[in-house]
């Protein structure tokens, strides 16, 4: 039986609530990412944040506003104000079809991995397609 554990990412980048938008949108852009789990001082899940929320968040280009001012006033929305709390999670001993049932019924993008109250991992779409592909070499041989 496939589990989570197996298939998840445990290298998860994250950021505390105190941090700030500019802070979650240049973490995006240069760990090439779309979703950020929030955690408190001791690791503890508290929330998700997704590029579709800082989008929500950012006054449109069509504004005119200059990237500088944009920055400066990415810098002053704590993600707090911003974050997703009623995130749905699973675990590391969750099995992947459970897993992969609940991301596709909910059109979700990922599923923060937690044990107990700790964030362990990331499990997203991408892992899914990297675990298709993997699948189909094996079928091809």
């Amino acid at each position: 039986m496939l589990l989570v554990k197996g298939l998840m990412t445990r290298d998860v980048f994250s950021l505390k609530k105190d941090d700030n938008l500019a802070a979650a949108r240049d973490l995006m852009k240069l760990a090439r990412i779309r979703h950020i789990p929030i955690v408190d001082n001791n690791d503890n899940f508290i929330g998700l944040i997704t590029h579709r929320d800082i989008l929500s968040a950012t006054i449109s280009r069509l504004a005119g506003i200059a990237p500088e001012i944009q920055e400066e006033l990415d810098a002053t929305i704590p993600i707090s104000e911003i974050m997703r709390t009623d995130v749905t999670t699973t675990t590391p001993e969750t099995t992947l079809k459970d897993a992969a049932s609940v991301l596709l019924k909910h059109k979700y993008g990922c599923l923060p991995v937690i044990d107990g109250t700790k964030l362990v991992g990331i499990l997203t779409e991408a892992d899914f397609l990297s675990l298709t592909i993997s699948l189909m070499e094996a079928l091809e041989q």
